[in-house]
């Protein structure tokens, strides 16, 4: 889950205009009691039939279908998941679709108010109702009641990649694994830039592992909307601009017009010219469509992971982004962050003034180590990404081999053992605590 800091991205949409035309009522009897045992009260026996739901679409009709009539006495609340900054997520299970389980973040709406956190609610509802991508969540709707707001997204039984990293040998990925994470992330944020957005916020915590082993990134309350359209640019390779073809020079063309010209110096037909053979190694064309122009003040992100230009105030924009991937890749293959200290003051310092330094062990190739430098340079000016996006990630000696055509075909490292909702039935009963499950 999330945790960050204070953030005043603006947004022009309501929290209260909601996907469904139902709104469910909570009691406000009791203001110490937990949503879960709240909404509890208010489920009822279904009033639909069950169906199996095994699809997104099939989850998002089924939602749709009965919107009119959609609240919280068709939700069954089963465990807690995890709690983050603004709300506490909860594994929730359909009544009109038996074995259909949902995530259900579920929002205080006095406590947004309180804490100033009321926008930073509006920016994820806004974002999770534009984006369609197969790294981001399916957003199946939200429910607004008078105390509570609810989100309904996607359940992913793998959990996130912190759990995952630390169920793993010396509490790390090898090298091939975090390649194929690294991978994914990167189209993600890919396809947020081309969006207009920056995400802020990329930790292993926001990681989730879907149930075919395949990421989805989390958490978008911290995130930066720009408000002009980021103009798309086609480059080839990681250059910047395509070259014009070649045309004749004016000199060349003055003297094969010229009506005295008996004998041109230069003539625009070469005869016995040896056409040049056409290069086999072209790079391929690429899109890079990065919010270069945007900027923010806000003082936001996870301590370790936050970018220099954020530490200082200086105003940041799309390259912290590329700077959170770089200490991204090096927690999941070292096991830590780099510039981690005692506390967080500590860790700040580090980040404006310490060398990045690699561990003797274990041993990492050297793409690897070049990728996280120029990840990881403090200049956001000169960091990689920073400027071409996406694009000149991908093409870094790293990530050579990988198909990013395919992405969703490749073989994840882990896939999660398949699981019901019988199997968190019987966790809550031999356990009186929740699951941090992510």
């Amino acid at each position: 889950m999330q945790s960050g800091m204070n953030d005043i991205s603006p947004s022009a949409r309501s929290l209260d205009s909601t996907t469904t035309t139902d709104r469910f009522k909570l009691s406000t009897s009791s203001r110490s009691e937990s949503p879960a045992a709240t909404l509890s009260r208010c489920v009822s026996s279904s009033r639909h039939a069950p169906s199996p739901a095994t699809t997104k679409n099939d989850i998002r009709r089924l939602v749709k279908a009965n919107g009119a009539t959609l609240g919280a006495d068709e939700l069954r609340f089963v465990t807690k998941l995890g709690s983050g900054d603004i709300g506490s997520v909860y594994l929730v299970e359909l009544k009109c679709a038996v074995g259909c389980m949902l995530a259900a973040k579920v929002m205080d709406k006095e406590e947004l108010m309180s804490r100033d956190k009321v926008s930073r609610a509006r920016i994820e509802l806004e974002i999770l109702e534009m984006v369609d991508h197969p790294f981001l969540p399916s957003f199946y709707g939200s429910l607004d009641g008078d105390r509570w707001s609810c989100l309904l997204t996607e359940f992913c039984p793998g959990g996130d990649l912190h759990i995952l990293r630390q169920r793993q040998p010396d509490r790390r990925f090898d090298e091939d694994a975090v390649r194929f994470y690294a991978s994914e992330v990167v189209v993600a944020l890919e396809y947020l830039h081309m969006m207009g957005i920056i995400y802020r916020d990329l930790k292993p915590e926001n990681v989730l592992v879907r149930s075919d082993g395949h990421i989805m990134l989390t958490d978008f309350d911290l995130c930066l909307r720009c408000d002009d359209i980021t103009s798309p640019k086609l480059v080839q390779g990681q250059d910047l601009a395509i070259s014009s073809p070649l045309t004749c020079s004016k000199g060349s063309l003055s003297s094969c017009i010229l009506r005295t010209c008996i004998k041109p110096k230069l003539s625009c037909f070469h005869p016995k010219r040896k056409r040049r053979p056409r290069p086999t190694n072209r790079l391929p064309f690429d899109i890079v469509a990065e919010p270069v122009e945007a900027r923010s003040m806000s003082f936001v992100g996870t301590h370790e992971y936050l970018a220099p230009e954020v530490v200082s105030g200086e105003g940041h924009g799309n390259a912290v982004d590329w700077w959170t991937l770089g200490i991204f890749l090096y927690e999941l293959f070292y096991g830590v962050t780099p510039f981690r200290g005692n506390d967080n003051e500590f860790t700040l310092t580090s980040i404006l003034a310490r060398g990045l330094h690699f561990p003797k062990e274990p041993v990492s190739s050297m793409a690897m180590k070049d990728l996280i430098t120029k990840l990881l340079t403090k200049d956001p000016a000169k960091r990689i990404g920073s400027v071409k996006g996406a694009p000149s990630i991908k093409h870094h000696p790293f990530f050579d081999g990988v198909n990013w055509a395919l992405l969703r075909g490749a073989s994840p490292p882990y896939v999660p053992k398949p699981i019901s909702f019988q199997d968190f039935v019987a966790q809550n009963d031999h356990c009186d605590n929740h699951i941090d499950y992510y």
